[in-house]
């Protein structure tokens, strides 16, 4: 019997503050930051154990912030490959023919690796989900908090004003029981059932390009130990210019995925996932190079698409991940935001249910989380675009032979007015490609215009450099707090390691001591504590150089008011202002005053 067929009625057996349904990237996410802040729940999905392929890989700077703070990074970086082993973005015609464009990529470049390590304390790294979910499952049940169970299917769930009566069954079994809980995080992906009993659409366009990702194994590195890289992007000569071959480096240079666009096939509709020797032989094509020898470990066909819910939530039900968002891989967002948009949420549930916080706060979850959703979705697909680019600066068209586009690629170093034209064009086109690989904006830069957050009457800065190349530190409210390298004693941390951790934390210095006792007060009247912690003062932090002060955007007494996912709730320019505290936590948490 299906999971989902009629049978007896289902049995209450659970009764659980949260429920989680999809154990991918996201909904672990959310399971190991409740269970940082103490909150039960139960994590379900309908396989056993974690991501059985590669699929996302690239761990933006945020993402490793927030793996920073549930006390991860460490592992996960152990396990990732580094960054300058990726630092090269690479267009060719195989692996063994010509290069066409390279440039440098993931802020490894010497134009933008200080932009890079000034904005972050955490890398970027490459770490495919396969190898990403056992590390956070791991840690969710070494905290014990969350109980994980594979194997479970959600069916439907019915709301009240008390809470979500979901039913689930157990795939082995077929037995159908129900689960009482407070909330609901619909993180099981972009055919999201828990998202169609919210009756939540989907807006944008699907199936724009069919894809196969084939992972395999092959010795490649006498063509990559050169010029590293995550993507390798081909052109075979003779192939429709439209048909770009993808590899991406899962372990270097051995282990790869390749991503085979199927529309571009001689015969669209003849590909069978099955033929592991005619793909084996269109990989080899790819390669350039016949006597590589090529193991294909699995086959996945599957359908770019680029939507975005038009809601995150219904009632006490929540999104997040490929449930609400889904975009080509270009940019590797999908991954990155669905973590963050777990972790934007966590903390919002915990005061919630702790009964510090109303239930309005939960609605800044899709205030704050859906315009960046929109904002990814749309920077992805003008990426994948961008690489049409390039074969349209050499000069390939539809219905070219093979020998005419092996004589324009050749024909490039040519001495001519018309070589000269495309290499200028080509230069422009790979430039464009700065739009994926170093889209440093797009990754930390975006702010929360509403939500949890209160106006200091300051207007928003004004981006000076390109918006979505260029993170711009602020302090602006809603802005994620600008990292600077503090000392506590002997010990070298960031702003945003003495932030986070669950808590709101109020940073101030010299002349800061009034913030004290307005934090006192604000807790008396909320039951939420917030650290004061200072910098700059005898026995604070140490601003060792001055980064923090140019950063701060407030005066020495003044105030920067940090959420529990680090960022800025509210900012006072002095101390003149400490009276304003306690009404600021109160309108922030959606919560009655005078507890």
């Amino acid at each position: 019997m299906s999971a989902g067929a009629a049978g007896a009625p289902a049995t209450l057996a659970l009764r659980v503050p949260v429920l989680i349904v999809g154990a991918g990237p996201a909904g672990l996410t959310a399971s190991l930051a409740l269970s940082r802040y103490g909150v039960r729940h139960l994590l379900v999905d309908r396989y056993h154990g974690s991501a059985h392929t590669p699929r996302a890989h690239l761990l933006n700077q945020r993402t490793g912030e927030i793996f920073r703070d549930l006390g991860v990074e460490e592992r996960v970086l152990a396990e990732a490959t580094p960054s300058h082993l990726f630092a090269n973005h690479v267009f060719m015609s195989t692996f063994a023919g010509p290069e066409v464009s390279r440039l440098d990529a993931y802020g490894n470049g010497p134009d933008r690796i200080g932009d890079y390590l000034a904005a972050s304390p955490s890398r970027m790294c490459n770490l495919a989900q396969h190898l990403l979910e056992p590390i956070l499952v791991d840690e969710v049940e070494r905290a014990r908090v969350g109980e994980l169970r594979g194997g479970q299917e959600f069916l439907r769930l019915e709301q009240d004003d008390e809470g979500v009566t979901a039913v689930l069954a157990d795939r082995q079994t077929g037995r159908e029981y129900t689960v009482r809980c407070d909330y609901v995080i619909g993180a099981d992906g972009a055919r999201s059932r828990v998202r169609e009993q919210c009756g939540i659409a989907l807006q944008g366009s699907e199936g724009i390009a069919r894809v196969a990702s084939v992972w395999f194994e092959a010795d490649l590195s006498r063509y990559c130990e050169d010029r590293p890289a995550i993507l390798y992007i081909g052109g075979v000569p003779g192939r429709p210019p439209e048909d770009g071959r993808v590899f991406v480096s899962i372990r270097p240079w051995h282990e790869w995925v390749y991503l085979r666009f199927l529309d571009h096939d001689d015969d669209p509709g003849a590909f069978d996932p099955d033929d592991h020797e005619e793909i084996a032989a269109h990989i080899r094509q790819s390669i350039g190079d016949p006597s590589v020898a090529v193991r294909i470990k699995s086959v996945s066909p599957w359908q770019v698409n680029a939507v975005v819910a038009e809601r995150y939530s219904g009632g006490r039900v929540f999104c997040v991940g490929d449930a609400v968002h889904q975009m080509p891989p270009t940019n590797g967002l999908g991954l990155n935001t669905a973590v963050a948009d777990a972790y934007n949420l966590a903390w919002k549930l915990r005061l919630v249910l702790a009964g510090t916080a109303g239930p309005e706060l939960l609605a800044t979850y899709e205030s704050e989380r859906l315009p960046v959703g929109g904002q990814v979705v749309d920077r992805a697909v003008r990426s994948m675009l961008d690489f049409l680019g390039i074969p349209a600066a050499l000069g390939y068209a539809a219905g070219q032979s093979a020998e005419e586009q092996w004589e324009l690629l050749g024909g490039l170093a040519d001495d001519t007015p018309a070589a000269a034209a495309r290499r200028e064009a080509l230069a422009a086109a790979t430039d464009r490609i700065n739009y994926q690989v170093n889209a440093h904006g797009v990754e930390i830069g975006y702010r929360y215009r509403a939500g949890a957050r209160v106006d200091d009457g300051t207007p928003e800065p004004v981006q000076e450099r390109d918006p979505e190349l260029y993170y711009q530190a602020t302090t602006w409210p809603g802005a994620r707090l600008p990292h600077a390298w503090l000392e506590d004693g002997r010990r070298r941390c960031s702003t945003l390691d003495v932030t986070g951790r669950g808590r709101f934390v109020l940073l101030t210095g010299l002349g800061g001591e009034p913030w004290h006792d307005a934090a006192r007060e604000a807790a008396r009247l909320t039951g939420v504590d917030v650290t004061v912690r200072a910098v700059g003062t005898a026995g604070g932090l140490r601003d060792p150089y001055g980064t923090w002060e140019r950063l701060r955007g407030v005066e020495a007494d003044g105030c920067v008011l940090v959420r529990p996912d680090g960022h800025v709730a509210w900012r006072a320019r002095t101390s003149e202002s400490a009276s304003e505290l306690p009404k600021v936590l109160t309108d922030l948490l959606r919560a009655p005053s005078g507890r």
